[in-house]
């Protein structure tokens, strides 16, 4: 049996099962684009509504601004892997199961949501007043002014925001293969840890950092994009 302690037990590489490797790699990324979507629609849904209804003086709106900001603040402070575990009765009516990659789609789209969506209401706050009133001033509808206005001028720190929020996702999927989740963590803590097999855990991390490293680039070239045009 070869050492597993020690600098040279990363290197065995013939110990790696590469098909599951693949399919842990796969079953990762499928996770993080799915929650992703899911989470980009309902940040912007939240965070638009935290940024409609931020000091208005009618009840109602007051009422779903405390609401919407309750559900934020509360669910983007509970630590994930406890969030995991306190949404396992949910998580089994709503998918069926609590093992698999299916089983931690409502744990990171409930995690991730709130997140972004306070950096989806900070680029809206960020945008110059002056351009919304001209907006209405040319009778713009508050709908027209959400797709036209809010929505372009701050598609730069959306799509920002979005990044480093499918980073984060990207992180909360190896913790959930700790329960059983599936993916390369899941791959890391049972072929890797559990089995004193460090080459596994290394080429895992490896994977996960490259991952990590083409979903910024993407981000930043679609940032980039973005900013020319709107300076154009």
């Amino acid at each position: 049996m070869s050492s597993t302690t020690g600098f040279s037990s990363y290197f065995h590489f013939s110990q790696v099962n590469w098909p599951s490797m693949w399919s842990a790699t796969v079953e990762t990324i499928w996770m993080t684009i799915f929650s992703l979507v899911l989470v980009g629609i309902l940040g912007i849904l939240l965070g638009l509504l935290l940024f409609e209804t931020t000091g208005s003086t009618n009840f109602w709106a007051r009422l779903v601004h405390w609401v919407t900001a309750l559900f934020v603040n509360v669910f983007r402070s509970v630590p994930f892997i406890i969030l995991i575990v306190l949404l396992l009765p949910l998580t089994k009516n709503l998918v069926g199961t609590i093992i698999g990659p299916k089983a931690a789609l409502p744990s990171l789209i409930i995690s991730a949501a709130p997140f972004y969506a306070r950096m989806v209401e900070l680029a809206f706050h960020e945008i110059d007043h002056g351009v919304i009133e001209a907006a209405e001033a040319m009778g713009a509808t508050r709908w027209q002014i959400i797709y036209k206005v809010l929505l372009p001028e701050s598609s730069p720190a959306l799509v920002s925001g979005i990044t480093v929020t499918g980073i984060s996702l990207i992180g909360f999927t190896a913790m959930a293969g700790v329960i059983g989740a599936g993916g390369l963590g899941n791959l890391a803590y049972l072929d890797g840890f559990q089995a004193s097999n460090n080459t596994v855990t290394l080429v895992a991390t490896i994977i996960i950092l490259i991952v990590v490293f083409i979903f910024q680039t993407l981000g930043d070239l679609i940032v980039d994009k973005l900013d020319k045009r709107v300076a154009n």
